[in-house]
């Protein structure tokens, strides 16, 4: 089971737009399939315009409100749980493992969280199947971030899991067998409602705080033009989006 879960990155990297569209550009092109060339084209140009990621974020996946500071009172949240977004194992700058720039907004946030509502807060991240082998867990490097912050320690660190399924599972673990069961759970929008979905599995019971919505500040018709970031927004909807018609 663990191989077949291993190739799980390769195989979606190969059906996003990122490889799929191309792929089936140069298939039409060696084939002499000049219309379905154009229209192979015209794909690759929608999914690389950071409109179409905005719109398909909107419109492809269930849309999670923000939350206040007085929702956790009223929700009775018990902690804060922030889930993992990768590491940059070589930090020049610091020296030292940093946590990539989505996965330190995610804790920045729960930090915010934390300090606002007085709770104990956890992180839950490994090594991802999609990591290199032997680079730090991303919990010890967040715990490492915070520390350089000045900011307070992880009360609860998971640094054995490797998805979003493992997440909440292991999460589970630790919190379970101290009576945590009510928690806001803090991760981008676009990766809430799946992960949602495997934490009340887990036994949870969940107030998603969502945080890094997708949007652009750029001119409409800059948002019209390809883009290696709208290429890269557009893949992480569809992702999020097959992950949620496969759990």
């Amino acid at each position: 089971m663990d191989f077949l879960l291993s190739l799980k990155p390769t195989l979606t990297a190969l059906v996003l737009p990122a490889a799929s569209a191309p792929m089936l550009l140069l298939v039409c092109l060696l084939k002499g399939w000049r219309r379905l060339a154009v229209v192979a084209l015209g794909l690759v140009w929608l999914c690389s315009c950071q409109a179409v990621a905005v719109w398909l974020s909107l419109h492809v996946l269930p849309q999670v409100q923000p939350i206040t500071p007085d929702d956790l009172k009223r929700e009775q949240v018990q902690a804060i749980v922030v889930l993992g977004g990768g590491v940059n194992s070589q930090a020049p700058e610091y020296g030292q493992p940093t946590l990539a720039p989505e996965a330190m907004a995610r804790l920045l946030y729960g930090v915010h969280l934390s300090r606002s509502g007085q709770l104990p807060m956890a992180y839950s991240g490994g090594i991802g199947w999609a990591a290199r082998q032997h680079q730090p867990t991303e919990a010890d490097v967040a715990s490492l971030s915070l520390a350089r912050l000045g900011a307070a320690p992880l009360k609860w660190q998971e640094n054995q899991s490797r998805d979003t399924r493992e997440n909440a599972r292991l999460t589970a673990t630790l919190l379970h067998p101290e009576g945590v069961t009510r928690i806001a759970l803090v991760t981008h929008a676009w990766h809430m409602p799946r992960s949602v979905k495997q934490f009340e599995s887990a036994g949870f019971q969940v107030l998603p705080a969502p945080m890094g919505y997708m949007h652009s500040d750029a001119s409409p018709w800059l948002q019209w033009i390809p883009s290696g970031h709208g290429l890269r927004d557009t893949s992480t909807v569809l992702r999020e989006w097959l992950g949620l018609l496969l759990t």
